[in-house]
């Protein structure tokens, strides 16, 4: 049976696992980096960087002991080699290449977008390619279509921030705290969703991209305004991003009806609403719906060690001078879109 070390460092998650091929997570790790990033509201890739270094051994020396193997065990090593912060990439990748050189193992260079879209089909052993795959963090927001490994068609993508980082702004405009994302949850839990106009950027355009530059903007303006609590704000932000998720997904079921099931991915699909909405839109649409379970959706360790899995039963192995990377699309021969410039 394939057994794999995953390593991941990309951004503020420090995480080691051992996966197998035929699913199980024999061990994982993660260790978060809020307080050191909390008090300027947000990542600091130094500061990122420089706590993997210190966090990451001791993180694989973990799970080789909670998996009760030993490295001779293990077939390969699979380890993010992008894209992200590159100081963070680079600590993560050189760290597997060094115990790859040493311990005679394959290395797997692994991209994280990839292990996000292949997440997955680590908890649900039914799904089947082709499937739609919402891909919505942080960093990136795109719709594409997952044909099998190493084969993807990206449908859509933002044209400027992406989700994850609008949720982030918000929590930081309204002084909400770190990290972004579950702290606009939370408070919108005690807002009211209509109580604030906001605009609802590219819903009902006949192109399936994303645009959540200008909901940032409306939501300063709002704040300013003296008019609203931050928690109404809050929670009107919080269903403008729903709704424009919602209707260009929708979008993007149209162009590819051969999708067999409606998939999300990424640190924003841990939000519950999101998750109720796209759960009614696949519902509509006689789909199933298909979402990790919360602490896959964040970065972590399993999927990369999972992606890696199935590359090596693929025969996909990497050379030890693979060079990190900052950026590094699923599907490079996507159409360039205007105004996406590095998030295309």
């Amino acid at each position: 049976m394939t057994l794999i070390l995953g390593i991941e460092s990309s951004c503020d998650e420090t995480a080691a696992s051992l996966v197998t091929g035929d699913r199980r997570v024999l061990a994982h790790a993660l260790a978060g980096q809020e307080s050191a990033h909390r008090p300027v509201g947000g990542v600091v890739p130094e500061i990122a960087a420089r706590a993997h270094v210190e966090i990451l051994p001791g993180l694989i020396e973990q799970v080789l002991a909670e998996g009760q193997v030993s490295l001779d065990e293990v077939d390969a090593i699979a380890a993010t080699a992008g894209p992200g912060l590159i100081g963070g990439v680079m600590v993560g990748l050189v760290t597997g290449k060094g115990i790859a050189l040493a311990s005679g193992k394959p290395l797997i260079a692994v991209n994280h977008l990839e292990g996000h879209a292949l997440s997955p089909m680590l908890s649900e052993p039914g799904l089947t390619f082709p499937y739609l795959l919402l891909l919505v963090s942080g960093g990136h927001c795109q719709l594409i279509l997952v044909r099998g490994l190493g084969y993807y068609r990206r449908l859509a993508t933002t044209i400027d921030d992406a989700a994850g980082e609008a949720f982030d702004k918000t929590a930081k405009l309204l002084g909400l705290g770190f990290p972004g994302g579950p702290a606009v949850e939370l408070a919108a839990k005690a807002g009211d969703p209509k109580a604030v106009k906001l605009p609802r950027p590219l819903v009902g355009s006949a192109e399936p991209h994303f645009s959540f530059a200008g909901l940032k903007s409306a939501v300063l303006r709002a704040r300013d305004s003296g008019l609203h609590t931050r928690e109404d704000i809050a929670a009107s932000f919080q269903q403008a991003v729903v709704d424009c998720l919602v209707d260009r997904t929708t979008r993007a079921l149209a162009l590819a009806p051969e999708a067999t099931a409606l998939v999300v991915a990424g640190g924003v699909a841990a939000n519950q609403t999101v998750r109720t909405s796209l759960t009614g839109l696949a519902k509509r649409h006689g789909l199933p719906f298909v979402a990790p379970p919360l602490w896959l959706c964040t970065d972590n360790a399993a999927m990369i060690g999972w992606a890696g899995a199935l590359r090596f039963e693929a025969g996909l192995i990497d050379s030890l001078d693979t060079p990190p990377r900052a950026r590094w699309p699923l599907d490079p021969d996507a159409e360039i879109v205007r105004g996406a410039g590095v998030k295309a």
